[in-house]
């Protein structure tokens, strides 16, 4: 008899493990997650050709006879991370020959073979290739090892049903790869060139979720905001608005942005929509000009400067993050104080703030990597301090507001306490007892009365 198993997510940046529900072929599987969103939801994916084929998750790699490494490639420490978690995993293979280990994702594609001279690696799949990870387990089951990591200008795998977690919040792919060779990334070599689905396929997935008990959804892609059906011609604010309409209740966000893209009739799609939540993650990089140039970004801080103010006219609450390099090749102390005067200027709700590292194959790596390591890194932590100041004045001024919470769950430091998160994307923490007459799932007004840099807390409002 066919049994159920259904396992969890863990927090976004940890080893998480993808959930199934069918049926079952005796061979359990493990599935590591790294990196951003995407990734996620192409582990949800993987997991969905497993579930076909018969595998049961487990929730750990000892239990497991194939174990699945999801990776990334954007910075050097995210691959390093992958071959420390390998040599964890010797263990595992000495005690147990049967054992499958497979790379997958960005880094899979980057290093390709070169994985699989390593005696632990017995499959090696890019992001276009997950259709193929039973046959090559299967192959590996008998002693084969095997690659596949050919890029594809039309895989969107817009007819696989992702196997997600239990939960309330769900991320949908509506568009792979990215056109736009960023001279610092190398998502572009390996996940290919940009392909989107067809708006009506997205339309009825966030119908389902609907459906299926999920209150919101994030919309994901390299670039999203350069979607586009070319079937119907539809663009980004087409599908958001269709998505907005046909799901009137659920949240809806979405994720990256490239400033080159956000058009004016994107940011009053948004601003229409009382469901579209008013969050946008817009990425500036550097503050400077020349190095925007250098790192062929193809807009100009003046630019970036207008979009800000026509986004915030449109929505004069929404909240912004964005991500900042620091120590880019030839970045000079000006360029860094521009940088710090963009902050300063736009003032955002977050950021993810990295140092540079230089990537194989990228036009920057042929630039040289010439600003010192103790120099970026007193570059980054002013950055940081700087962010962390700008926030924490920003949620101070949350104090006192109401703001409508999607109830996420038990706080992890304090059982009495539940949190959820504001239609702008911040973690409120509210007081929580058994007689509370709201779950999981439901959206609760509550009343901010203190705040962190990182977090509002707060009490519900019922009257």
């Amino acid at each position: 008899m066919a049994t159920e198993t259904t396992i969890a997510l863990p927090v976004l940046g940890e080893p998480t493990q993808a959930a199934i529900i069918g049926p079952e072929n005796g061979r359990t599987v493990y599935v590591e997650t790294y990196g951003c969103q995407m990734n996620v939801s192409d582990s949800e994916i993987v997991m969905g050709v497993l579930h076909a084929n018969g595998y049961r998750p487990v929730d750990s790699a000892d239990d497991a006879d194939v174990i699945l490494l999801n990776t990334c490639a954007i910075r050097d420490n995210a691959e390093k991370k992958i071959h420390d978690r390998l040599d964890a995993l010797k263990w595992q293979k000495r005690h147990n020959r049967d054992l499958v280990v497979g790379v997958l994702g960005c880094m899979a594609e980057r290093l390709r073979t070169s994985l699989l001279e390593k005696k632990l690696v017995d499959i090696v799949v890019g992001p276009d290739e997950y259709r193929k990870v039973p046959e090559l387990v299967e192959t590996a089951l008998s002693g084969s090892k095997g690659i596949a990591v050919k890029l594809s200008r039309v895989e969107t795998y817009d007819d696989i049903q992702p196997l997600r977690t239990e939960g309330i919040s769900a991320w949908m792919s509506i568009m792979r790869g990215c056109d736009k060779f960023c001279t610092f990334c190398v998502v572009p070599f390996t996940r290919g060139r940009e392909r989107s689905r067809a708006l009506q396929s997205v339309v009825d997935e966030a119908k389902q979720l609907w459906d299926a008990g999920f209150r919101e959804v994030t919309l994901l892609g390299q670039n999203v905001n350069s979607y586009r059906d070319d079937v119907s011609g539809y663009d980004f604010a087409d599908l958001l608005a269709a998505t907005a309409r046909a799901v009137p209740q659920m949240r809806i966000r979405y994720t990256t942005s490239h400033p080159q893209d956000m058009s004016d009739k994107l940011i009053d799609t948004m601003a229409e929509h009382d469901n579209i939540c008013k969050y946008i993650h817009l990425p500036i990089q550097s503050g400077s000009n020349r190095v925007l140039q250098l790192m062929n970004r193809t807009y100009t801080v003046e630019h970036y400067m207008q979009r800000m103010e026509r986004i915030r006219a449109a929505m004069p609450l929404v909240a912004m993050s964005t991500d900042i390099i620091a120590g880019f090749c030839t970045e000079t102390e000006d360029d860094h104080q521009r940088t710090l005067d963009v902050m300063r200027a736009v003032r955002y709700d977050g950021a993810y703030m990295f140092a540079y590292s230089p990537r194989e194959n990228t036009k920057a790596w042929k630039m040289g990597d010439d600003v010192p390591d103790e120099v970026k890194s007193r570059r980054l932590q002013e950055i940081v301090d700087l962010q962390q100041t700008i926030a924490a004045e920003i949620n101070a001024t949350e104090v006192g507001r109401i703001h409508d919470v999607l109830v996420e769950g038990p706080s992890k430091r304090n059982a009495s306490e539940w949190r959820g998160r504001s239609d702008t994307n911040k973690t409120v923490i509210f007081p929580h007892d058994e007689t509370a007459d709201y779950i999981v799932g439901d959206t609760i007004r509550t009343r901010i009365t203190r705040s962190t840099s990182a977090t509002l807390f707060g009490e519900r409002v019922t009257t």
